[in-house]
């Protein structure tokens, strides 16, 4: 491990001067020392640490800039996922956090994102509240001791969240900032005490790297069976991907983000950052478990101040309450986070108008078209300004933390779909029976049935039907799964409203194609809803 005066000569060379004290790749325990004596949070009962994010309970996009600078801007994907951010401006942030930095404590982790030592990134987070730290120690891959005395970051966070922007002389939108900046290999974050953000910035940044080293970059989560079959089950935050991998009968590899490269899978964290609101022991025993020990953050979530007791149903500070732990804490797990290349590719999503069937299979240039359209519902509490479901597009099932075009993820994957021969699937575990307000959300006991059948080769040859309007081929039946379930019309009571939906969400998914049909096939572009109005 480094010495003091080793780390303050780093922090020198990124400009950071004249700080109070630095603490360095501190432990769990001592960073829950630390955070509780700052009264950043509190010990639950059975040891979790609750805290509060404040104003700030998701993600905040549209207060995310890359910085246009020459060695990046021919490759990023700019637009409204990707603003722009020219260098007087980053300058003028960056300065105002190292002069708000002096005389402050800083907290450092040094560690890697990835678990295949080919790919890893070295990495340092330096924040301000010691629970962000000990969130990033959760969440990341930590390195050893050994490691540790070479560790050289290749990129930085700074993560304050007390330091507002002005949007008047910084140019944001808000006080909020999450600035990435390839050329200084700097991430600035500010104005916001939602961890989440630390997460996703490096996942932005591994998603700029990787593809451009020829590895898929994929918002996904990962497990592998007993025959070393490997699974990936791609979808944004609320549509199951850590619920649905986190099965007994199955080891996790990881919750959210991974790699495939020409050797396999591989995670890029070290632990998962899961949704606990209403969390059920009966239907998601893994996760629960984790809210009742040591070590979890949880964050947002409902507190006995008397008993230390913890109420998951309580959503009185936000609906996206959430649990960050090390992937140790679950019990079934892969060792070392790596797997082969996937048998299954599985794409979910909430379909709030409730009207794609609960499971599908899909050709090669209809995971293609699926994973290109990335249809789902964005989840009350997910990002501000979201109180209840809401149908969206957002391509390769994660465009806010896509830093190059769509089109190089596409590409990567029909070329390691087509050369390794996976199976891929549509699952709906969003609503039937109507939509949204209306209709119910499809049972997590089916939808896990529904994807263990898929997962064991179970309807590799059973019969399917055509949706006549989405042209999907759904299985006519499933052992232990209520027949009328399969077709979604025929959960709906009004089947002439059903029609009605199906084709408004029929038309949704082609409008929102035009924008990527520029270089995609004919076949790909043929392979969406049949009907075309």
């Amino acid at each position: 491990m480094k010495t003091k005066d080793e780390v303050l000569k780093q922090l020198n060379e990124i400009g950071i001067k004249n700080i109070n004290d630095v603490y360095y790749n501190l432990s769990t325990a001592a960073l829950y020392e630390r955070a509780v004596r700052r009264r950043e949070g509190e010990i639950s009962h059975l040891g979790p640490l609750v805290v509060r994010t404040g104003h700030h309970t998701g993600r905040s996009p549209n207060d995310k800039f890359i910085v246009q600078e020459p060695s990046s801007e021919s490759n990023i994907w700019w637009g409204k996922v990707n603003r722009p951010m020219d260098d007087k401006q980053f300058y003028r942030i960056y300065a105002k956090m190292m002069a708000y930095i002096q005389n402050k404590d800083l907290y450092i982790q040094d560690c890697f994102a990835g678990t295949d030592p080919e790919f890893r990134l070295p990495i340092r987070i330096i924040t301000e509240y010691a629970w962000h730290n000990l969130f990033s120690r959760n969440l990341f891959v930590q390195a050893t001791d050994e490691e540790l005395k070479s560790h050289y970051p290749e990129f930085t966070v700074i993560d304050m969240p007390s330091l507002q922007a002005d949007p008047e002389t910084d140019g944001t939108n808000s006080n909020v900032f999450i600035v990435v900046n390839f050329a200084r290999k700097l991430v600035l974050i500010g104005g916001t005490s939602y961890a989440g953000e630390i997460k996703k910035s490096i996942f932005t940044i591994m998603n700029y790297l990787m593809p451009l080293r020829g590895v898929m970059s994929m918002h996904c989560s990962a497990n592998i069976g007993k025959n070393n079959d490997v699974a990936v089950l791609f979808g944004l935050s609320g549509t199951g991907k850590t619920t649905l991998s986190a099965d007994p009968g199955r080891k996790l590899i990881g919750d959210d983000e991974h790699g495939w490269s020409d050797k396999g899978i591989f995670n890029y964290e070290g632990g998962c950052y899961a949704k606990v609101i209403r969390l059920s022991q009966e239907a998601e025993p893994e996760i629960f478990e984790t809210t009742r020990k040591f070590g979890t953050i949880l964050e947002n979530v409902a507190m006995d101040e008397k008993s230390r007791h913890l109420n998951l149903d309580d959503d009185s500070l936000t609906e996206n309450t959430r649990a960050g732990y090390p992937l140790t804490h679950i019990n079934n797990i892969q060792t070392g986070g790596i797997g082969g290349h996937p048998t299954n590719i599985v794409m979910l999503t909430a379909d709030a108008f409730g009207v794609l069937p609960p499971i599908a299979k899909l050709t090669k240039e209809q995971a293609m078209y699926h994973f290109i359209s990335g249809y789902t519902a964005k989840v009350a509490g997910t990002e501000k300004g979201v109180t209840e479901p809401k149908a969206t597009f957002s391509t390769c099932f994660g465009a806010p933390f896509m830093a190059l075009h769509p089109s190089v993820y596409a590409s990567l994957l029909g070329e390691k779909i087509e050369k390794h021969g996976s199976s891929c699937w549509l699952i709906n575990t969003g609503w039937t029976g109507g939509p949204y307000g209306e209709g119910s959300r499809m049972k997590i006991k089916y939808t896990r049935a529904m994807l263990n059948a898929a997962l064991s080769g179970e309807l590799d040859n059973v019969e399917t039907t055509e949706d006549p309007i989405f042209g999907l081929s759904v299985p006519v039946s499933i052992k232990g799964i209520p027949a009328e379930i399969l077709n979604p019309r025929n959960t709906w009571k009004d089947k002439e409203k059903y029609d009605e939906a199906a084709k408004k969400l029929a038309m949704m998914f082609h409008n929102n194609f035009k924008e990527f049909e520029t270089g995609v096939s004919d076949k790909i572009k043929n392979s969406g809803p049949t009907y075309r109005g």
